[in-house]
């Protein structure tokens, strides 16, 4: 039973989801701008969560102009550099009709550490790892490949029947409770969320820094079954992504 306030949500998104469906599709420039405006954000957001210090405009300056910033790390800027080669290919993906298998969560989390930790890059870990600040420990490796098939069959399977807000959240839920991989799981987890989104047509879900705690706490709460918070929080981040879309339509339209 969905809590009053997903039901609401959802039904909110859907209606606002239609809306923009109805101006499709929005015009060169406004589509250009918003775009740039979400690869940004996006990519600036999703470092920021995991302890970038490299800024909303550097990440502008870093992506539009192929710029260094003085005084960051290498790694900071292959970082976002890296995360808009993997928004490149989720949204070819996106376009596409293909199941969502575990290969292309893999090629996800190969652009996401490429040139960063070659080693690891696409490969499951083998070895324990333990999350900062979390009481929760993920499965041992060796069990990391089967529960990666389960979620790759529940996405193409049973999951096709769950609202697709819910189910995005669900799967960057059930990666984030695997993790996969040694680091780049949050970044993975957020990508193949908005690649679920993106191919059903919705508004993605940016998770903002100031969000952080919340954000975390959300993830601790499903990990021990209470996952409406979860799915709500994940919801409202695609409730304000769809007004970012209605803003962009011009009147009259």
């Amino acid at each position: 039973m969905k809590e009053p306030g997903l039901s609401d949500t959802l039904a909110r998104i859907d209606s606002k989801k239609a809306f923009i469906d109805s101006h499709r599709p929005l015009r060169g420039a406004v589509l250009r701008k918003l775009k740039e405006y979400i690869e940004v954000e996006w990519t600036y957001t999703t470092n920021a969560i995991e302890g970038s210090t490299i800024t909303r405009q550097e990440t502008l300056v870093i992506l539009k102009h192929g710029l260094t910033v003085r005084g960051k790390p290498l790694v900071e800027h292959l970082e976002v550099i890296n995360h808009k080669s993997a928004i490149d290919f989720v949204e070819g993906l996106a376009r596409g009709s293909d199941p969502i298998t575990e290969l292309e969560i893999r090629q996800i989390h190969s652009l996401i550490l490429r040139g960063i930790d070659d080693e690891n890059a696409g490969r499951y870990r083998t070895q324990q790892v333990y999350i900062s600040g979390s009481k929760y420990i993920p499965p041992e490796p060796a069990d990391v490949p089967a529960r990666m098939r389960e979620l790759s069959i529940w996405l193409n399977g049973a999951g096709q029947a769950v609202h697709p807000v819910e189910r995005a959240a669900l799967a960057h839920f059930e990666l984030a409770l695997i993790h996969p991989f040694v680091d780049g799981t949050g970044r993975t987890a957020r990508l193949l969320m908005n690649l679920i989104l993106m191919r059903d047509g919705y508004p993605i879900a940016i998770v903002r820094p100031e969000d952080r705690l919340e954000y975390y706490d959300a993830l601790e709460r499903a990990g021990v079954g209470e996952r409406e918070d979860f799915i709500l929080f994940i919801a409202e981040a695609v409730d304000r992504m769809a007004d970012m879309y209605l803003k962009s339509i011009p009147a009259g339209q």
